[in-house]
């Protein structure tokens, strides 16, 4: 199911920013406006989600908010700040000066590397010679699709 879930992320990412792309070279929307609609729709249908899968759903812990502190500044710092509001900034930003097409993959070809990286030093996941071909295959595409 996993499987299914990210070829669906990426589809939505990939036609999503089609579509903020679009809007930002009319020059009528600049890349924050499109990070504050963009947010501004998302959270009452979260919230909405959140309500039906949690609260009725049970999928998830209720009580959320109960957390220790390091997992909530974790949550707020880590996935709302930095992942959140700077990623999204930074990536709507290149959005606007960039090419799409080049834009996209350095972004989110770089995340799993990153992942991978981290994952092993922080997280202390497995690491092994297929995951360091597998980023030396996805840095490669990017030198790819971005040179030239």
């Amino acid at each position: 199911m996993w499987i299914v879930l990210a070829v669906l992320t990426g589809l939505c990412w990939g036609i999503g920013e089609l579509f903020t792309k679009s809007v930002l070279h009319t020059g009528k929307v600049g890349p924050i406006t499109a990070i504050a609609v963009r947010s501004t729709v998302a959270i009452p249908i979260m919230w909405l989600v959140w309500y039906f899968a949690v609260q009725r759903g049970g999928i998830e812990p209720r009580d959320w908010y109960k957390a220790d502190t390091p997992t909530l500044l974790k949550l707020a710092l880590g996935s709302g700040v930095v992942a959140g509001a700077i990623g999204m900034l930074c990536f709507y930003g290149a959005l606007h000066l960039g090419q799409v097409s080049r834009v996209k993959p350095v972004a989110f070809a770089l995340a799993p590397t990153i992942a991978v990286i981290l994952g092993t030093l922080v997280l202390n996941e497995p690491f092994s010679v297929r995951k360091l071909a597998a980023v030396g295959l996805i840095l490669a595409g990017i030198g790819l699709l971005t040179a030239g």
